[in-house]
């Protein structure tokens, strides 16, 4: 793949950069159960080990998720750059506090022609790395698991469950999520990734990864 043109804006860096933070933020008051009892909890227990292990999980999750849209745009051409939005980003730590989480952090812009084909390869770039995001995080659980060291336990169940899920949500097939536009391509590439990923998100919340 020649992405020799790859570049990031200092702008976008940032922006980058301060959704990572927030996502990091907001994943960690969830997953302590929201509200002033997650504040205070947070606080009493050390606030770095929350939101390192959701930098690390919803925080790479979604960089490389967005990422992988910028690379395949510019792959085919596209002038391609991210932007945040901050609204949705406090709106993300806001849910938080309210005991769940409402994500949309941004998007990847870009401008060009492109074929349905593309366009739909550009979509689906995003899900499939959450997808093999998943598959690395899983040994990184059993390896954890194994030797007792719970933070790496910790941080690969997150990691799975995380990137399963932003895989499954994305794939949706409504309003902006890549879903829409991969089905618009492609009917059997569509089902062929979003099946699995409602089935192994579904499975991975059953037996409980990451709680």
């Amino acid at each position: 793949m020649d992405v020799a043109n790859l570049s990031f804006s200092s702008r976008e860096l940032r922006d980058l950069a301060a959704a990572w933070i927030a996502l990091g933020v907001a994943f960690a008051l969830f997953f302590a159960g929201g509200g002033q009892r997650a504040v205070l909890g947070i606080l009493e227990g050390g606030i770095v080990g929350p939101v390192l292990v959701s930098l690390l999980t919803a925080g790479v999750g979604f960089l490389l998720h967005e990422i992988a849209h910028k690379v395949v745009a510019v792959r085919f051409g596209q002038v391609a750059e991210f932007r945040a939005d901050y609204g949705m980003l406090f709106l993300a730590v806001v849910s938080a506090l309210a005991g769940f989480i409402f994500a949309a952090p941004g998007a990847v812009h870009h401008r060009g022609r492109l074929t349905a084909r593309e366009h739909g390869l550009i979509a689906l770039a995003g899900p499939a790395t959450n997808a093999v995001l998943a598959a690395i995080f899983l040994p990184v659980f059993l390896i954890g698991a194994t030797v007792g060291a719970e933070f790496l336990a910790l941080v690969g169940s997150r990691g799975l469950i995380i990137n399963l899920f932003l895989a499954a949500f994305n794939m949706l097939p409504f309003g902006p999520l890549d879903g829409k536009t991969v089905l618009g391509w492609s009917k059997s590439v569509f089902v062929a990734v979003f099946v699995p990923a409602i089935l192994l998100t579904a499975g991975a919340f059953l037996v409980g990864f990451g709680f």
